[in-house]
């Protein structure tokens, strides 16, 4: 097939954590990033790469998502998310669902089937290095403020 919708050789997406890819929404025109992650029967799922606790977390930072017993874990909050489902079973966002993106194998190639997204690359989506604005949520509070013991 030369319809632009292979994004990795089967073989590329780790069964103990994640395959990170950037994809552009059609109806946006805006790239995002979705993470692959590939089930003991060889299925692929894909999902958004982001926590439904705070949506510009990123499951996965460039260097793979936490797994574990068939869970993707949001190394923020530790919020566990099935990988069957995306469904959340644990933490701040539990009841919530991963945003799914629909793939396929085929002659042992992952393919793009979501007609609402195009495969741009592999890989995350490019950021600048100064910007802190992307998922940080570190807080800063006076020491007075604090509820932590001294």
């Amino acid at each position: 097939m030369t319809d632009g919708s292979r994004m990795a050789n089967l073989s590329e997406v780790p069964a103990d954590s994640t395959l990170l890819v950037t994809l552009r929404e059609k109806r946006t025109d805006e790239t995002l990033e979705a993470i692959l992650t590939r089930l003991s029967d060889d299925t692929i799922v894909a999902f958004k790469n982001q926590c439904q606790h705070w949506t510009d977390v990123q499951l996965d930072r460039g260097s793979g998502a936490a797994i574990r017993e068939g869970q993707v874990i949001c190394r923020k909050h530790g919020a566990t998310f099935q990988l069957e489902s995306g469904d959340c079973d644990f933490g701040p966002c539990e009841g919530s669902t991963l945003v799914s993106i629909d793939t396929a194998v085929e002659e042992g190639e992952v393919r793009l089937t979501d007609t609402d997204y195009e495969f741009v690359d592999t890989g995350g989506v490019e950021r600048d290095p100064d910007d802190l604005s992307s998922g940080g949520r570190i807080g800063f509070w006076a020491a007075s403020e604090s509820r932590l013991p001294r």
